[in-house]
């Protein structure tokens, strides 16, 4: 039995496949569904777990080189929430583009880690080094 690290038995699966230079990506609650990748839905109620506890998390078992955000993330939310999501993405190579742009990454990466997350444009793809 796992006594530490992360416990959910599809997420473990889903993080095992990611290689160098594979993609993931952690989403809000709103974040469409992608059929063609594998999803691995975490969310409970709203704001349960977090993209950034989930990213915590992920952290733990991944080295992340790059992460991609929607810039629409930056003209919502305030500099507090930003500040937040830039320091936990810390050591990678963070880009913000335009979300259309953003999305059109999602096929090609190994799965999708939905969250209950409720802040605005919280997405974000990590691209492991």
């Amino acid at each position: 039995m796992l006594k530490t690290g992360i416990l959910n038995p599809r997420l473990l699966a889903l993080l095992a496949h990611v290689r160098h230079t594979n993609t993931l990506v952690i989403a809000d609650r709103g974040f469409p569904f992608w059929p063609q990748i594998e999803t691995v839905d975490l969310s409970i109620v709203d704001d349960l777990p977090t993209v950034l506890q989930v990213l915590a998390a992920v952290r733990g078992s991944c080295v992340i080189g790059k992460a991609w955000m929607a810039k629409e993330f930056l003209r919502v939310n305030d500099r507090r929430t930003q500040t937040r999501f830039v320091a936990a993405l810390k050591g990678a190579s963070v880009k913000f583009e335009p979300h259309v742009d953003f999305k059109k990454r999602v096929p090609s990466a190994i799965g999708l880690i939905r969250t209950g997350d409720t802040t605005q444009y919280a997405n974000m793809i990590l691209e492991s080094a």
